[in-house]
């Protein structure tokens, strides 16, 4: 049956909206304060430029250059603030109009690393995923498994068993989330005596299923009885490394099978596990070419014209999430001209004040509605639903319609086993080669930010995407707990972004003519974090130790320029202040951001930057790193306590203590030499200087306790601090030019 039906008692129905767009209030105040922000920024490289003094030159160009930075980065971030917009889905409408005749959807998950990844926590994603408000028979979900782990494999086979009880248990008292491990971690026992029979019952069991999957993992062994149940267990029959290994295609569940039914005789879901194969070799291009493969392998099983994208820790945590994503698509008006729909990606375990900076409340409901205001968000990598056309190269045109249907109709007279082996085909290390997988079909290779690249590629062909955050978050995830970890995904991402800016597909230069100028500086905002971190380490460094020299390199306090500095650094920061409060950090949160934000750009977009243009030099090669979902119990509870976690030697950490150490003195020393000079050097002059320094030092507490007062295993390891106060030193007897 088609979907879109011809009856004319549905003519003035289909003529509704299934979303609705509206622009976020009080623009005409924010691009006021935006133009004065402007005109400060002006002001202050104008000082610069026409006092450059004699003494101190070198230090003050520095400034210049440094303040010129600041102000053009500034800029590009007003490109995602000027027109935010939100939207609004009607699935009663979406409901009275198609009923349940919808689209099929595949649904492909990642992982790579049991050690890093327990298969515990991506089954209970997987069967959040199994869960959804959507006819069964039209969900398709596919584990890739770039690790090639029997472990995996075992616990997708205990997820496929425990679903016949869990999916009906979710419908019956349609709860949320429908992760396992989300629900019953949130929620409590129900009153009712035959809802507490059954609530108890499926708890045991899921916490049975936990057990075995974990005791598996610890011994690193699946028992034999349990690899006689499925032929798919047969693939592990020799030893397997997860760099060198035939493709592994298994179909667990078959939602064609009439006998894969729940325990209420509903159809199940379709549940395949895929390994692709891997040789030492070939280059397997991380998770771009995992998602390739689940496209390919996908089309010979289901087919879907729609595919969600989801991180392996990224549960579903709103079970309408897809009838959201299709009041998009299926919209009269707008749907054809929509390529993907992107969700914010949320964690549920940030701590009250946001101690590493993680909760990423602005960037969701301020910067990609910023983005929606312009042609759509970027692709972020995990909770995006694409259509399949359009992720593997169609460019828009105005004539182009969908078949919604595919994926419905039967695939011949394939047997699974003919099917699988098909499937496998399609999932060999040279299928690619001379083909256009990754260049214009497909995910794009070449950056460790393949999303970014992606939906940029997306856009310069003419397609729009929009951002959909509802009240209920459609996805939450597990964020890093550790500041080591932070500071290695915050890497990964500055790596990946700044590698898109030096190659071909540089927002300037790939978009210029495929998409406005604004829609380029968007895009630019998150390519430029490397470049931001070495005008970063200036300001922090020199105008302190300008202060301990006693050369000055801001105006006077008695100076009418000393207005446009103050005015500037003020606004800027009591906007950014409300904008976090608006997005529900608290106001301590804020103050924690702040610190991460200057941590990760002397850290994380310092290094990501390095290995960027090294990989562009072809001096080293991308890597990829898995960020560890799991933390020890020490860790864990210290992040409860909101307190950092070192514990470690590092180049970052002596980073970040040397630059503490380094303000700590210049705001002690530099004072005192002042008052000591017998009015050579008038505080007046210095006045900014203090300032600055001293905010540094205060938002440098934790440091200086994990330095010097705490005594747990989270603290900074004694050699850090030993070669920081080595640093401060030579930086003490190194001239200010």
């Amino acid at each position: 049956m088609p979907l879109v039906s011809n009856s004319i008692s549905l003519r003035e129905m289909e003529m509704e909206r299934l979303f609705a767009t509206e622009k976020v209030g009080g623009r005409a105040l924010y691009k006021l304060q935006a133009v004065t922000v402007f005109l400060g920024i002006c002001l202050v490289l104008c000082y610069r430029v026409t006092h450059i003094p004699a003494a101190g030159t070198a230090a003050w160009l520095g400034m210049l250059a440094a303040e010129l930075w600041f102000g053009f980065y500034w800029i590009l971030t007003q490109s995602v603030r000027w027109r935010p917009i939100r939207r609004h889905t009607f699935k009663d409408r979406l409901a009275a109009r198609y009923g349940e005749r919808l689209p099929c959807v595949d649904i492909f998950v990642c992982t790579a690393d049991p050690r890093l990844e327990p298969p515990s926590l991506v089954m209970a994603t997987v069967l959040s995923l199994m869960a959804y408000n959507y006819p069964p028979e039209k969900l398709n979900v596919y584990l890739s498994d770039d690790g090639c782990s029997i472990l995996n494999f075992y616990a997708l086979w205990e997820a496929a068993s425990f679903a016949k009880h869990w999916l009906p248990f979710c419908r019956r008292y349609n709860i949320e989330p429908r992760s396992p491990a989300a629900y019953f971690a949130q929620s409590d026992k129900p009153y009712d005596p035959q809802a507490l029979e059954e609530w108890s019952f499926v708890k045991g069991l899921y916490e049975e299923m936990t057990e075995r999957i974990d005791s598996s993992v610890r011994s690193d062994n699946v028992p034999e009885e349990i690899k006689a149940n499925h032929k798919g267990f047969s693939e592990w029959s020799t030893r397997l490394s997860s760099k060198d290994h035939q493709p592994i295609v298994q179909v667990v569940i078959d939602g064609k099978d009439r006998n894969a039914v729940d325990n209420e005789g509903n159809v199940l879901p379709t549940l395949v596990y895929m390994a692709r194969e891997k040789r030492p070799q070939y280059h397997h291009n991380f998770k771009a070419g995992a998602m390739n493969t689940l496209i390919r392998v996908s089309s010979v099983i289901s087919n879907s014209p729609i595919i969600l994208i989801v991180d392996c820790d990224m549960y579903s945590n709103n079970s309408d999430a897809i009838r959201d994503a299709m009041c998009f698509f299926l919209d009269q008006e707008m749907g054809h001209k929509i390529a993907f729909v992107q969700n914010p990606q949320n964690y549920n375990n940030v701590t009250k004040n946001n101690i590493y900076g993680n909760s990423s409340n602005v960037f969701n409901q301020v910067e990609l509605r910023g983005f929606d205001g312009l042609v759509g968000p970027l692709y972020i990598g995990t909770g995006c639903f694409h259509r399949r056309e359009i992720l593997c190269g169609r460019r828009f045109t105005n004539d182009y319609k969908e078949d919604w249907d595919r994926g419905i109709k039967e695939k011949g007279n394939l047997s699974i086993d003919q099917i699988e082996e098909k499937a496998k085909s399609l999932a060999t290390c040279i299928y690619e080669h001379n083909t256009q997988w990754g260049n214009e079909i497909g995910v794009t290779y070449g950056s460790a930010a393949e999303d970014i690249i992606t939906g940029l590629i997306i856009h310069c062909k003419g397609w729009i995407s929009v951002f959909n955050n509802p009240p209920r978050a459609a996805f939450t995830g597990v964020g890093p707990t550790t500041l080591a970890h932070t500071i290695q995904q915050h890497k990964k991402w500055c790596e990946g972004v700044f590698s898109i800016f030096l190659s071909k597909y540089c927002p300037f230069i790939f978009g210029n003519g495929n998409i406005s100028l604004q829609l380029q500086m968007a895009y630019s905002i998150y390519s430029l974090w490397a470049p931001n971190s070495l005008p970063t380490l200036y300001y922090l460094i020199i105008p302190s130790v300008g202060l301990l020299k006693g050369i000055p390199l801001f105006p006077e306090i008695t100076s009418l320029w000393i207005m446009p500095y103050i005015y500037v650094s003020v606004v800027t920061n009591i906007y950014s202040a409300y904008e976090a409060l608006l997005c529900g950090d608290t106001l301590k949160g804020w103050w924690n951001g702040q610190r991460m934000w200057m941590i990760r750009r002397i850290t994380s977009y310092l290094y990501g930057g390095i290995d960027a243009v090294r990989n562009t030099l072809g001096l080293s090669k991308m890597g990829c790193p898995v960020s560890p979902k799991v933390s020890g119990e020490g860790e864990s509870k210290r992040y409860e306590q909101e307190i950092m976690e070192f514990g470690s030697s590092s180049p970052e950490y002596v980073i970040i203590a040397t630059i503490a150490l380094l303000n700590l003195v210049c705001l002690v020393g530099g004072p005192c030499r002042i008052l000591t000079s017998g009015g050579d050097m008038p505080l007046t002059g210095f006045f900014l200087h203090v300032v600055l320094c001293g905010l540094l030092v205060a938002i440098n507490i934790p440091i200086y306790e994990a330095m010097f007062l705490r005594k747990d295993r989270g603290r900074i390891p004694f050699s850090v601090t030993l070669i920081s106060i080595g640093f401060v030193m030579l930086s003490l007897f190194a001239p200010l030019l």
